[in-house]
């Protein structure tokens, strides 16, 4: 099986003081997730923010870095927007599920060429894209998806999102701009995710800052070249596999929406169900009568 990543070759490690002072863009940050990231980074890095012109969140964020206006449509525009950034944090595009193609072929497809070619021309170091679960979910719900696994999106929307992890590797292993996609799940506040409407993203929910944990380390990480991410919390029962990121990237998620959402709280699943291996001392593991009970009582 392919895998979903690829290594630089060995470099010097950048010190500490160089990656504190980077230069970020980040693209729709004036959305969700954009404004959230703009509020949490920016006093780790020196943020470029990009809005459409027009935009009436433009006050409120000049507090986080400086706020640029362009069209994804605007290629030279792009360019010269990516000039001096270090990475670019690609958000901008249709977040609908249910867009339609006329919407997400000037956003969606053309606009993330523009975003990557704008990155490679401006000599940006990486691009981290936000890509979405909606990239596989075609997969029936009773399978784990594993970034190895291939796209299977569940609807134009994904399809876009798709075209964005192909061209980002294109753009990584033939052209030398380091790119890793995240597949974003249900993107919610902790106050969201307790109620009932959250019970629809038990397997899917992404807290917010594991989501600016995982973008963080995905900025700082020097070794890879390319990668795929899926980007969930550490729910019980996830849709998506975060092995991935777990070990290259050293993600730790702190959220699980099973400890939150109160009516799965109530299932006290974590002692309830069996891991099925001999840390769970219901089971009786056959080598215990031949180790003794006094390496089993320090074992077990």
């Amino acid at each position: 099986m392919g895998r979903s990543f690829s290594f630089k070759k060995p470099q010097v490690a950048t010190n500490t003081a160089q990656i504190n002072l980077r230069h970020v863009l980040i693209t729709g940050a004036a959305g969700r997730i954009g404004s959230y990231l703009a509020e949490q980074s920016h006093r780790k890095y020196k943020l470029r923010l990009m809005v459409q012109a027009g935009n009436q969140d433009v006050e409120r964020l000049t507090r986080f870095g400086e706020v640029v206006t362009a069209e994804l449509a605007d290629l030279d525009r792009l360019k010269e927007v990516c000039r001096g950034i270090d990475t670019v944090v690609h958000l901008a595009g249709n977040p609908s599920p249910n867009a339609t193609w006329d919407s997400l072929l000037p956003n969606n497809i053309v606009g993330t060429y523009n975003a990557f070619v704008a990155a490679k021309a401006a000599g940006c170091r990486r691009v981290i894209f936000a890509s979405s679960i909606h990239a596989v979910s075609g997969y029936n719900r009773d399978i784990q998806v594993h970034t190895s696994d291939p796209v299977n999106p569940g609807d134009l929307y994904g399809v876009s999102k798709g075209f964005g992890e192909v061209l980002g590797r294109y753009m990584a292993e033939q052209e030398g701009l380091s790119v890793i996609a995240l597949r974003i799940g249900a993107f919610q506040s902790l106050e969201d995710a307790r109620l009932d409407g959250a019970l629809g993203v038990a397997d899917a929910f992404l807290s917010k800052r594991d989501l600016f944990q995982l973008i963080e380390k995905c900025i700082e990480v020097e070794n890879l070249n390319f990668a795929i991410f899926h980007a969930l919390s550490d729910n019980q029962f996830k849709r998506l596999d975060i092995s991935d990121a777990r070990e290259l990237v050293g993600y730790t998620p702190q959220d699980d929406i099973f400890k939150e959402q109160p009516q799965l709280r109530e299932l006290h699943l974590e002692g309830k169900i069996m891991p099925h291996n001999m840390s769970d001392k219901r089971q009786i593991s056959g080598i215990r009568n031949e180790v003794g009970k006094e390496n089993e009582n320090n074992q077990y």
